[in-house]
């Protein structure tokens, strides 16, 4: 069998086309038909080389995608072949298996525990969860990652009260789906971040109560009109120094609360004053939203079957897989809140 990849050859340079062959699954290995792909800002910066040295080249990319299971590897017991399944980077229940490698004329092509931007994809049997019921494919794709890691964050780590004023700056993917977690809850005061009037007024739709245009705002005193403590909370998702650095400025001494889910290209470093950490300020690094997959995708598709999340709104262009790098531009600009690639299959 023939798959048809996005394959990484040199940093900063576009991705390129090729059929790939693979070898015998090994214990643990699944092998899935992808039918969407979404894009990352994580892709988009190891493309980038905003990551700094990459010793894999060349390799394949994505993390978040839906498909159905084609055949497993030994030791395998959480999905059977028919499953339709869920990708996504967090680790879950099953098994651990190593990295595929694949090969086009003789040369090896390397690939993490799971990728996505192919056809078919060979992937750890722990990166996978069933697809729940009722819930369509391509949305699917939101929950390998943008849902899992905004919603997560909202959930199993700020876990706010109706009585709290929270922030979200950056309204990608992650930043969109944490306002939709926050919806749920309602907190008195919740304000969205942004430099797009687009995205700002999607947030208004989710819940947000004021809206804040950075690139001709003062943020700051902005938000000092609404807020003159600072916020109880604040996500930021824009994965800029800056923003970070601006959420922690946001924040209330005596308990605020900065969680940031992105990072900055490698070797950049945020800067903070000592003396408001010791006033009372916190900031966390989320990872993936400490989520469960095999527990917390259920639950939120049960909020999106419900209508709490309007998913659809997030998915606002489509691309084939040979529109990879148009994808990944558009990402870039801003231009989408979250590419999603559709593949074909001969």
């Amino acid at each position: 069998m023939k798959i048809k990849a996005a394959v990484l050859y040199e940093l900063n340079k576009p991705l390129e086309i090729v059929e790939l062959e693979h070898q015998k699954l090994l214990p643990g290995q699944v092998l899935v038909k992808i039918f969407y792909s979404g894009v990352c800002r994580s892709q988009l910066m190891e493309v980038r080389g905003y990551r700094g040295n990459d010793p894999w080249l060349p390799h394949l990319l994505g993390h978040e995608g839906s498909g159905e299971v084609v055949e497993i590897g030994e030791g395998v017991e959480k999905v059977k072949v028919g499953d339709l399944v869920i990708l996504g980077w967090v680790r879950g229940k099953g098994l651990e298996s190593p990295g595929a490698e694949y090969t086009t004329n003789d040369q090896i092509i390397h690939s993490g525990r799971v990728t996505t931007f192919s056809n078919y994809s060979i992937v750890s049997e722990n990166r996978l969860v069933k697809l729940p019921k009722k819930l369509p494919l391509d949305i699917a794709v939101l929950f390998g990652c943008a849902l899992l890691t905004g919603a997560g964050v909202v959930f199993n780590e700020l876990k706010p009260s109706k009585q709290e004023t929270i922030i979200v700056i950056g309204l990608g993917g992650i930043g969109l789906s944490a306002l939709m977690a926050l919806n749920e809850i309602k907190p008195a005061i919740l304000i969205a971040i942004d430099i797009y009037d687009e995205k700002l007024a999607f947030a208004k739709t989710l819940g947000a109560t004021h809206i804040i245009n950075s690139s001709n705002k003062n943020v700051i005193n902005e938000v000092r009109n609404i807020l003159p403590e600072g916020a109880d909370a604040c996500i930021e998702s824009g994965g800029k120094v800056e923003t970070i650095e601006l959420g922690f400025s946001l924040i209330r001494k005596g308990g605020g609360r900065l969680y940031f889910a992105s990072h900055p290209p490698e070797g950049e470093y945020i800067k903070i004053n000592p003396f408001e950490l010791i006033s009372g300020k916190n900031i966390f690094g989320s990872w993936g939203g400490s989520s469960r997959p095999d527990t917390d995708i259920p639950k939120l598709a049960k909020s999106y079957i419900h209508g709490n999340f309007p998913l659809e709104g997030l998915l606002t262009k489509r691309y084939s897989l040979e529109q990879i790098n148009d994808a990944l531009d558009a990402l870039e600009t801003g231009r989408v809140f979250r590419p999603l690639i559709e593949m074909t299959h001969l």
